[in-house]
């Protein structure tokens, strides 16, 4: 199966999105603090996003990411396919040339499999996600923590903050 971390980070970050979208825009740097994901990798799996209408993006103080349209119109797939990549449990990514450039004895059985994981992941959206109770726990135990970071963040009084050298 061809379905690498690429298609895994998008449907997660995407998730964080929908998660978070009724607060405003959402930036990469949220979501890759959130979820431990690289910032320049989020870059790269948004842009791909963007291209495909499935986020959109608000520049400027406030800005970040949103969805581009509700999330029980997202399906799973719909996010794998957007960043280049397949689901494919053939040797052959489907050419049936796997056996000395001919189909080889399993390759319908693989065919199949391919084509049940496709359906599977065209019939759950971001939404049937976000209604399930261990994702949403998960998303809250990730929002406790980053409340908690932020909450031990301390702030210098003007006073005490050192010069800017440049």
């Amino acid at each position: 199966m061809k379905l690498t971390s690429k298609g895994r980070y998008a449907v997660t970050a995407m998730l964080d999105l929908a998660f978070h979208a009724e607060a405003g825009p959402v930036t990469l740097s949220e979501i890759s603090r959130r979820q431990d994901i690289s910032l320049s990798y989020l870059e790269q799996l948004f842009t791909r996003l963007r291209k495909q209408q499935l986020v959109r993006s608000t520049r400027g103080p406030g800005g970040g990411y949103s969805l581009n349209k509700p999330a029980d119109q997202l399906a799973v797939a719909e996010i794998v396919a957007a960043v280049d990549e397949t689901v494919d449990t053939t040797r052959c990514s489907g050419a049936s040339n796997c056996h000395d450039g001919r189909q080889c004895l399993a390759h319908e059985l693989w065919d199949d499999l391919s084509q049940q994981i496709f359906g599977f992941l065209n019939n759950i959206t971001l939404q049937d996600l976000m209604q399930d109770g261990s994702i949403r726990g998960v998303a809250a135990r990730q929002d406790k923590k980053m409340q908690e970071a932020e909450s031990q963040k301390i702030t210098l009084p003007a006073e005490l903050v050192p010069p800017d050298p440049f």
